[in-house]
């Protein structure tokens, strides 16, 4: 069951190129993205692509299913999502499966870091949530479960997100004495506010599927957040 609320437009950021206006008469030809876009390192699996219909779900993986943002997996979307651009579909969602969204960086790739690489991890990481805040066709993420640090930043550079009944966010890196440099901290004041985001950012604050909705993280909850994606982009609001 789809349950409506925060749908009020947020203003664009600018840390990134504006999406370009999607109207339904400049949608391009249908395109058959192929089951065989899956990427890989070794024998995990980083990411694997679903159409249905004119849309296409971009849908997060790994052996372990926290779905981390690893460099691997990071610079795998992103390739992914700018190949995408070349034939955009109607919406693109993002998801991840029925117990995470995504758990954000690996923390162990974080502390092996030096200063010069911190800043390249910096900047890929930037490069993924500037991809999909700038694709040319709605982007929705569909939550499920833990959408936490890395994560929440995907899901945020999102137009809109859906989470489920459990879905969980949190962006706890000052609890390990890390702040994110992938946008969150510019996109997360914008749409809740700043005093709201600061006390995510600052006490690493949970916050459940219906406070979420209640400040306005996310634009509904549903049972099956990827179904209420995949149909949300028929609403008349969307356009507005």
């Amino acid at each position: 069951m789809l349950t409506s609320g925060a749908k009020a437009l947020f203003p664009p950021l600018r840390i990134s190129a504006r999406p370009k206006a999607y109207s339904s008469r400049s949608r391009p030809r249908p395109v058959c993205y192929p089951s065989s876009l899956v990427n890989r390192v070794g024998e995990e699996t980083l990411y694997s692509v679903e159409q249905h219909g004119h849309a296409v779900v971009l849908r997060l993986a790994s052996d372990d299913g926290t779905n981390r943002l690893t460099c691997a997996r990071v610079l795998a979307l992103t390739a992914a999502i700018e190949e995408l651009v070349k034939y955009p579909p109607s919406r693109l969602v993002l998801a991840g499966n029925a117990h995470f969204f995504s758990a954000g960086a690996d923390l162990n790739e974080i502390a092996a870091l030096t200063g010069p690489e911190a800043l390249h991890f910096a900047q890929i990481g930037q490069r993924l949530m500037n991809a999909v805040a700038g694709f040319p066709a709605p982007t929705i993420a569909a939550v499920h479960g833990y959408c936490m640090g890395g994560g929440l930043d995907l899901a945020l550079a999102c137009q809109r997100r859906i989470a489920g009944p459990h879905a969980l966010f949190r962006h706890r890196g000052a609890a390990l004495g890390l702040i994110t440099g992938w946008g969150g901290t510019q996109r997360l004041p914008r749409l809740i506010g700043q005093a709201r985001a600061l006390q995510m950012f600052l006490a690493a604050e949970k916050v459940h599927a219906e406070r979420a909705l209640q400040i306005g993280l996310v634009s509904a909850i549903a049972d099956d957040p990827l179904a209420a994606a995949l149909a949300y982009c028929h609403l008349s609001s969307w356009a507005k």
